[in-house]
C-alpha cells in the first residue's frame, strides 16, 4: 500500500490505478479505525477495482470546546489495518497540505446542517463539506463511501455532490454495531466500562421507538418514550430524538416513508449519535 502526503504524487498514483479503465473507490476517514471503517473498505472492494482510503483529522469541523487535540491518532496501526484489507493507497496529508497559508474558501450547507448535530455544533457541517469537497477534487475517485451512522452527514454530502456537480457516486454503508447494538464509533473508546455497558440503552430505545412508529403509534409519545429510556439507561442528557424525512431531513410529526429516526445523547463527556430506518 502506498502512503502519499502530497497532491501531485497522489494524482499520479490515482491515474496509474485507473489505467485500463479501472475504477477507484474513496473511503474518507479521520483515522482511529475500527470495524465500522473497515466495513466501508470492504464495500469499496466489492464495488470498485481499487480502494483509496484517506486519514485526516479535520480541524475545521471541531468546535472550540471539542476534542480535536485529544482525538485518537495512530497512523501506523491504521495503516496496518488498511493493508490487511487490501487498500491500494492511503492519502494522509497534513494540515498545511489541506489548508495552505491563505486558505479562505469554504462550503456552507445551509438548511441541511442547521438542525440536529448542526444545532449543537455550529459550523461543523460546513467544515465537513469543505474537507470532503477537497478530498473529492484531490482523489478524483469514481465512488465515495460513507457510513450511515452519521445520516445527517451522508445526506449533506449527497446534496453537496449533486449541487456542485461532482462526477462520482456516493454510497452509504450500513451501520456496523457491536453485539449489544451500540453503533461502532471512534468515540466509544472514551467510555469507561460502566458507561460502555450503559450505552446499550441508546440503540435499544431507538429500536423500540422505530418499531412503535412503524406499527402506527403516535410519533410524539414514541419519541418521548425513547428519550426517557435513554436517560433511564444511564445517559446524562439527550440532545435530540427526532423523526425525519430520510432525504430532506425535515422533522416529521407523522410517519411517511422514507423516514429515519435520528438521535444524539451524552454519557459522561462523550457524545454519541445513532439513527435507524423506520418502516
Amino acid at each position: 500500500m502506498q502512503i502519499i502526503r502530497d497532491i501531485a504524487t497522489l494524482r499520479r498514483a490515482v491515474a496509474a490505478l485507473k489505467q485500463g479503465g479501472k475504477s477507484v473507490a474513496l473511503v474518507p476517514t479521520m483515522g482511529a479505525l475500527h470495524d465500522g471503517h473497515l466495513s466501508l473498505v470492504r464495500m469499496g472492494r466489492r464495488v470498485a477495482d481499487h480502494v483509496v482510503a484517506s486519514i485526516f483529522v479535520n480541524p475545521t469541523q471541531f468546535g472550540p470546546n471539542e476534542d480535536f487535540a485529544s482525538y485518537p491518532r495512530d497512523e501506523a496501526r491504521d495503516a496496518a489495518l488498511l493493508v490487511e484489507e487490501g487498500v491500494a493507497l492511503l492519502w494522509a496529508p497534513d494540515v498545511g497540505t489541506m489548508y495552505p497559508a491563505g486558505h479562505s474558501s469554504r462550503i456552507e450547507v445551509a438548511e441541511l446542517g442547521a438542525d440536529y448535530c448542526g444545532a449543537a455544533r455550529p459550523g461543523h457541517f460546513d467544515g465537513v463539506a469543505t474537507v470532503v469537497a477537497k478530498l473529492f477534487n484531490q482523489v478524483r475517485a469514481d465512488i465515495a463511501i460513507f457510513g450511515e451512522k452519521d445520516w445527517q452527514q451522508l445526506a449533506i454530502i449527497r446534496r453537496m455532490a449533486r449541487d456542485l456537480d461532482f462526477d462520482l457516486d456516493i454510497l452509504g454503508a450500513p451501520i456496523a454495531r457491536d453485539a449489544d447494538g451500540l453503533a461502532l464509533s471512534s468515540r466509544n473508546a472514551y467510555l469507561s466500562a460502566e458507561q460502555r455497558a450503559a450505552a446499550a440503552a441508546f440503540p435499544a430505545a431507538l429500536k423500540a421507538a422505530a418499531a412503535a412508529i412503524a406499527d402506527g403509534g403516535d410519533v410524539g409519545p414514541a419519541l418521548a418514550q425513547a428519550e426517557a429510556a435513554i436517560l433511564a439507561g444511564g445517559f446524562d442528557s439527550v440532545d435530540y430524538v427526532a423523526l425525519a424525512d430520510a432525504d430532506s431531513l425535515q422533522r416529521r410529526t407523522e410517519f411517511r416513508p422514507p423516514a429515519r429516526l435520528l438521535a444524539a445523547a451524552r454519557i459522561g463527556k462523550t457524545r454519541l449519535i445513532d439513527n435507524m430506518p423506520v418502516g
